[in-house]
């Protein structure tokens, strides 16, 4: 069966979430502040998978459309598209994270404030096609939790 870790920092904006499934463990994991009227933001975490997986899907109660997105650069032009499946090779950390991989939350229902927290649903696909679902509940802050953020385009590798 699955079982859950969490690891709490000082407040709950500095909460790690670190959640492990059987084959699959997710830490890190967060969702970047919404204010009202706005449309989507994304979420982040870091993802490994012991005998290797795809991540196929996720959705949150939260979001109209919740997709796995891509972000880099073609050219001189940033671009951002849905990708239908993301590996998880065995055994390697798979980074989601602000100008990279991430979890688009699309067509917000409500504002996702400071402190507040998310639920998200992983799917997950192993090697032999079965399917699994991580059930997450992240904390929404406006940079990642216990991190500071780099200035303007540094410590990003395209």
């Amino acid at each position: 069966m699955f079982r859950i870790v969490r690891s709490m920092g000082l407040s709950a904006a500095a909460m790690l979430a670190a959640v492990a499934y059987a084959q699959v463990e997710v830490k890190d994991a967060w969702v970047r502040t919404a204010v009202p009227g706005q449309s989507g933001t994304g979420a982040f975490m870091s993802i490994t998978a012991k005998d290797g997986a795809r991540l196929v899907g996720a959705s949150s109660p939260l979001a109209g459309v919740t997709e796995v997105h891509e972000m880099k650069m073609e050219g001189d032009v940033m671009r951002m598209r849905a990708v239908p499946a993301l590996d998880l090779p065995a055994g390697q950390t798979v980074q989601l994270k602000p100008g990279g991989y991430h979890v688009m939350l699309m067509e917000l229902k409500q504002a996702l404030p400071k402190g507040s927290s998310v639920p998200l649903t992983l799917t997950i696909r192993d090697a032999k096609g079965q399917e699994s679902k991580v059930e997450l509940k992240l904390p929404v802050a406006a940079t990642a939790p216990g991190a500071s953020m780099p200035a303007h385009g540094a410590g990003h590798k395209h």
